[in-house]
């Protein structure tokens, strides 16, 4: 068999494991740590549904896969699979990193020096100013600035990036929708020029329309890109806040760009300086911040699988034992292996059983709950 169709068959398979039902990053990751491949994973599914005391999960049609392939091609767009040379390392060390990523552009962009910028969608022209002569600054010291192409703030900082790049910076556009999706509809000139000259990235699949549950996964990986992120202009409980604590899990720098304590808009920085971000006025400050980047640190390959603790079985007594400590109340896994006493290896294969058995939920910050 050709080495193209060793490649396109292994794409299919992945896909769909992805997209079958009850498969999420954490537990996308854990399957090819376990059995090596997509296809025996898939293979497996029934049998641990099984063990998890649920129904097989419903698979994903060969002729859906084969007609998302279509479309991403069509849209001129190309996959990315975690795992894979060109996959970002700084992504890849996230625990549910995505699983395949659709991309248009350059994507020599992911393997420079990234920092994420995001704010207030109804950001003031001061601010919008700012984040455009910012990023432009950032782009002109071969820093890749990352946003999310929604208006105010995201847009100024794309606009700025393309403006500041002298062939080493440059801009990321992540998007909530699917790669041939543009919004909102009054950036589509802006997304095009940047999946042209710059990087367009997309997790959802192709003719995906943007909803709400889908910002807070684009909002992963505007975090786990970069080494840190920017907040300019955020109110409480906004999507830029949400970026900002992802950053901190990931244990990236957190900075902001303080306000006026009279405008609302500038409570959400005012509150994250407050709590320890870095207060930036400056590209200097931000490259401060976050200190030198190696670049062999952004370019080298890392085994994306090799991390997950896998097991080959547990037994009955501890499943009864793991199942027993879970209720719908999410508890950090890190707790099961605690009051189990199992292995994590063990803990793990348990509650993989579970999800695919459509047992368990999965949350931020590593904890499960069983399903309601």
């Amino acid at each position: 068999m050709a080495d193209g169709a060793t490649r396109n068959d292994e794409a299919v398979d992945r896909l769909r494991l992805i997209r079958s039902a009850n498969i999420g990053p954490v537990t996308y990751r854990q399957l090819l740590a376990r059995f090596g491949s997509a296809r025996a994973a898939l293979d497996a599914l029934p049998d641990l549904a099984a063990r998890g005391g649920g129904r097989a999960p419903r698979l994903a049609r060969l002729a859906d896969i084969e007609r998302e392939m279509a479309q991403v091609r069509a849209a001129g767009a190309r996959y990315l699979f975690l795992g894979e040379r060109n996959y970002p390392a700084a992504l890849a060390q996230i625990d549910n990193a995505p699983p395949a990523l659709t991309l248009r552009g350059d994507t020599g962009l992911l393997a420079r020096p990234m920092i994420a910028m995001v704010g207030a969608r109804n950001a003031s022209a001061a601010a919008c100013r700012f984040a455009r002569e910012l990023a432009g600054a950032l782009a002109a010291t071969g820093t890749v600035v990352v946003s999310g192409l929604a208006r105010g703030i995201d847009t100024a900082a794309h606009v700025g990036a393309i403006g500041g790049s002298d062939g080493t910076g440059g801009t990321i556009g992540v998007i909530a929708s699917g790669i041939d999706i543009a919004y909102p509809p009054d950036n589509a000139d802006l997304q095009e020029r940047i999946a042209n000259e710059q990087l367009l990235l997309a997790e959802q699949p192709p003719r995906t329309e943007p909803l709400a549950r889908h910002f807070p996964f684009r909002n992963r990986i505007i975090a786990g890109l970069a080494a840190g992120t920017v907040v300019i202009e955020a109110a409480p409980r906004s999507g830029s806040l949400i970026t900002a604590r992802l950053a901190g899990e990931f244990g990236r720098e957190v900075m902001a760009v303080p306000g006026s304590p009279l405008d609302p808009r500038a409570q959400g920085c005012n509150a994250l300086i407050r709590d320890g971000a870095t207060l930036v006025q400056s590209a200097d400050d931000v490259m401060e911040s976050i200190g030198p980047i190696d670049p062999r640190a952004a370019r080298s390959p890392s085994d994306a699988y090799g991390e997950e603790p896998v097991s080959p079985d547990a037994s009955d007594a501890d499943r009864g034992a793991i199942t027993g400590l879970l209720s719908p109340t999410p508890v950090a896994v890190d707790e099961l292996i605690r009051q189990s006493g199992r292995a994590p290896a063990t803990v793990q294969t348990v509650l993989l059983e579970l999800e695919l058995a459509g047992r368990l939920e999965r949350h931020a910050g590593g904890r499960v709950s069983l399903s309601a």
